[in-house]
């Protein structure tokens, strides 16, 4: 059955129009990107499909656009719609964290974090360079690694800083590995950049670890002060 022939409570758009997104499946939304399927099956069952073989979701949406293209159903149109659209809520998201607001807030800035390196497949270590009252001066990417390391150097972080006019900074990288938990080094470059910074007048207000999960604060562990552990 054509989803046009489904009650109308059932399809995908008339679904989100009278419920909201929140009440569609995972393969709904993915329906109405596709808006057709292939090889005998509706959209909802092409969707479903892509999920089973490609998911689970978030997999899928990490894929680019030349790969997503070659997946059963997607062609380069709908890839490209795809990936813009997943970039446009990225934007709209960035755009409220970016807009002059404090980050004194550590879950706010892990989600700033998250958005950008969370899909990377390279180590990033990117700063935040923050005024006096830790609204966003500036955002940029220093150091770019293998898929397990970055080489990190505090002196390029204080340079930025003072071009920057920052009174504190947030750093954060990711691990492509997917688990956030610090490592030794993690920490030990944690206690350096602790004290280039604090040298020259500078705060640093925390260091945020992206994986899969949830971020990790290492302000919230008590760790910029502390050493460089063990």
């Amino acid at each position: 059955m054509a989803i046009k022939d489904w009650p109308e409570d059932d399809r995908p758009r008339e679904k989100l129009l009278t419920r909201g997104p929140r009440a569609l499946s995972e393969s709904e939304l993915l329906a109405l990107f596709i808006g057709s399927g292939s090889g005998g099956m509706d959209a909802v069952q092409s969707a479903r499909r892509l999920l089973d073989e490609h998911g689970p979701l978030r997999r899928l949406l990490d894929l680019d656009a030349a790969t997503l293209m070659k997946l059963p159903t997607m062609g380069p149109a709908r890839a490209c719609k795809l990936v813009a659209a997943l970039e446009l809520a990225s934007r709209h998201v960035l755009s409220d964290l970016e807009r002059g607001d404090s980050f004194c807030d550590p879950d706010s800035a892990a989600r700033f974090f998250k958005l950008r390196l969370r899909p990377r497949p390279q180590e990033v270590f990117a700063a935040l360079f923050l005024d006096t009252r830790n609204r966003t001066l500036a955002y940029e990417e220093l150091f770019t690694g293998t898929v397990d390391e970055a080489a990190v150097y505090p002196r390029e972080v204080v340079r930025r800083a003072l071009l920057h006019n920052a009174a504190a900074v947030i750093v954060s990288h990711n691990h492509p590995s997917g688990r956030a938990e610090p490592s030794a080094a993690d920490r030990q470059i944690t206690h350096q950049l602790h004290q280039a910074l604090a040298l020259v007048g500078m705060r640093l207000v925390d260091h945020i670890v992206v994986g899969d999960g949830p971020a990790v604060s290492m302000a919230q562990r008590g760790w910029l002060r502390a050493g460089p552990g063990p």
